[in-house]
C-alpha cells in the first residue's frame, strides 16, 4: 500500500443491493476496490464490525437559513452561518448537501425577500481554502407568487453549483396548507400575523397567484429544461398537481401531501421526496400524509432532513424497523436515489471508481452513532 491508499476491513458494507462483510480500498479520494472478507495486510484498519455506508446526499435542507436567521428578525453574518451549517451537516454524515435558498416572499418582509447571492462567493472562497467539509451544491426554492422571485434568482442562474430548482406555492388554502386552520396556526404563530392579517392575505391570494404564480411557474420550468437543471415540484396534493408537474418536465415530487399524489407521481416516473423528520416524529407537522405510510406503500424514493440534519440517518434506521426496508433499501433513499435524481452519478453508493464519500457508523441500543465521515477519502468529522 502507498501513502495515497487506505484499506478498511471487518466492516458491514452496505452496497446498492446488498450488505456484505468485507473491505474497501480507497485511493486518491476514490473507491479503488470492494471485496468480501477480511484483509491480512497489517496496514488494514479493522472497523470492528461497524457499518460502512455511502455518504448521505441531502437535496433539500433549510439548515443554512436556520443559522442565518436564528431568531425572528435577526440576521447572522453569512460566513459564520455557512461554517456552522457545513460543520453540522458533515457531522450528521451528509457528504453532499444541496443548500436550499428560498427566492421570493409574496409578503415582501421575510428573509427570502432579500438577495442571498453572497452565499455563492463565500462558498467558492471557503472551497478554495479547503475549509468546507461537505460538497455544497445549490437548490433554489422558487416561491411562485412572489413578484421578485426571478430577480432574486438571477445571481444563481448560471453558477455551476446550481443543480436543482423547486417550484413552491405556500399560499394558505392549498397544497401544504390545504387545511386553512393549520395554516392559520403557522402564520400567526411563527410569522406573528394577526388573525385579521391572515384573513386578508387569504382573500387576496387568488389575485397574487394569477398575476405572478402562473407566469413564474412556466418561466422557471423553461429555465430548468433549457439549462439541464433538475426540477422538482413542491407539496403536490392532487392528481392535477402531479399531472402539471409531469407536463412541466419535473423529475421530482417533493413532499407530496397525500398518498394519492405520491402514488400518481410514482406511476408517472417522478421520484418522491419525503421529510426525514416526518419519519422520526411519526407524521407531518402540517397534518399531511406520514412518510412511513409512503414507504410501506412502496412510493417513497428519497428522504430529506429538511430542518434537522441528524434526522436523515436516523430515519434510514426507522425505515428498517417500521417499513421493513433492508439496510440497502434504506440507504438508497438517503444516498443513491437523490444523487441519481440530480444527475450526480459519481457518488451515492459504494462501488469502484466512485468518490470515497463514506461513513463509519456504530450502534447503541439499535440507534445509529456516527463515528467517522470521509469526503473523497478525507476525514471531515
Amino acid at each position: 500500500m502507498t501513502s495515497r491508499q487506505r484499506l478498511i476491513h471487518n466492516a458491514r458494507i452496505v452496497l446498492a443491493g446488498e450488505t456484505i462483510q468485507g473491505q474497501v480500498l480507497i485511493e486518491d479520494g476514490r473507491i479503488a476496490a470492494v471485496e468480501q472478507g477480511r484483509s491480512s495486510l497489517p496496514q488494514a484498519e479493522d472497523w470492528g464490525g461497524d457499518w460502512l455506508l455511502p455518504g448521505l446526499v441531502e437535496v433539500h435542507t433549510d439548515n443554512l437559513e436556520r443559522h442565518v436567521t436564528p431568531r425572528p428578525k435577526i440576521v447572522f453574518p453569512m460566513l459564520g452561518a455557512l461554517q456552522a451549517h457545513d460543520a453540522e451537516v458533515a457531522a450528521a454524515g451528509i457528504t453532499t448537501v444541496f443548500d436550499a435558498i428560498g427566492v421570493g416572499d409574496p409578503y415582501g418582509v421575510g428573509f427570502r425577500a432579500r438577495s442571498q447571492a453572497e452565499v455563492l462567493a463565500l462558498l467558492d472562497k471557503l472551497d478554495a481554502a479547503g475549509a468546507l467539509r461537505a460538497d455544497h451544491l445549490i437548490h433554489i426554492r422558487c416561491e411562485l407568487p412572489a413578484p421578485n422571485a426571478r430577480e432574486l434568482f438571477e445571481p444563481f442562474a448560471h453558477h455551476p453549483r446550481l443543480k436543482l430548482l423547486s417550484l413552491m406555492d405556500h399560499t394558505p388554502g392549498q397544497r401544504q396548507w390545504t387545511d386553512i386552520e393549520h395554516a392559520r396556526i403557522y402564520y400567526t404563530g411563527k410569522k406573528g400575523w394577526t388573525d385579521a392579517q391572515f384573513d386578508e392575505e387569504v382573500r387576496i391570494a387568488p389575485q397574487r397567484q394569477a398575476e405572478y404564480a402562473e407566469p413564474n411557474r412556466a418561466w422557471f420550468a423553461d429555465f430548468a429544461r433549457q439549462h439541464g437543471v433538475a426540477l422538482a415540484t413542491h407539496d403536490d396534493t392532487t392528481i392535477a398537481h402531479v399531472d402539471e408537474a409531469v407536463a412541466l418536465g419535473a423529475q421530482m415530487s417533493e413532499f407530496p401531501t397525500t398518498l394519492l399524489a405520491a402514488r400518481h407521481a410514482k406511476q408517472h416516473g417522478l421520484a418522491t421526496v419525503a421529510g426525514a423528520p416526518n419519519v422520526i416524529r411519526g407524521g407531518s407537522h402540517s397534518g399531511n400524509v406520514a412518510a412511513v405510510e409512503l414507504a410501506r406503500e412502496g412510493v417513497l424514493d428519497m428522504l430529506s432532513s429538511d430542518y434537522v440534519p441528524t434526522s436523515l440517518l436516523q430515519a434510514a434506521w426507522r425505515l428498517q424497523r417500521e417499513a421493513g426496508f433492508s439496510p440497502a433499501e434504506a440507504m438508497r433513499v438517503v444516498s443513491l436515489n437523490p444523487a441519481q435524481a440530480c444527475g450526480l452519478h459519481d457518488r451515492g453508493q459504494i462501488a469502484p471508481g466512485l468518490r470515497a464519500d463514506l461513513l463509519r457508523v456504530g450502534e447503541v441500543e439499535g440507534f445509529p452513532v456516527m463515528r467517522e465521515v470521509l469526503v473523497q477519502g478525507r476525514r471531515v468529522a
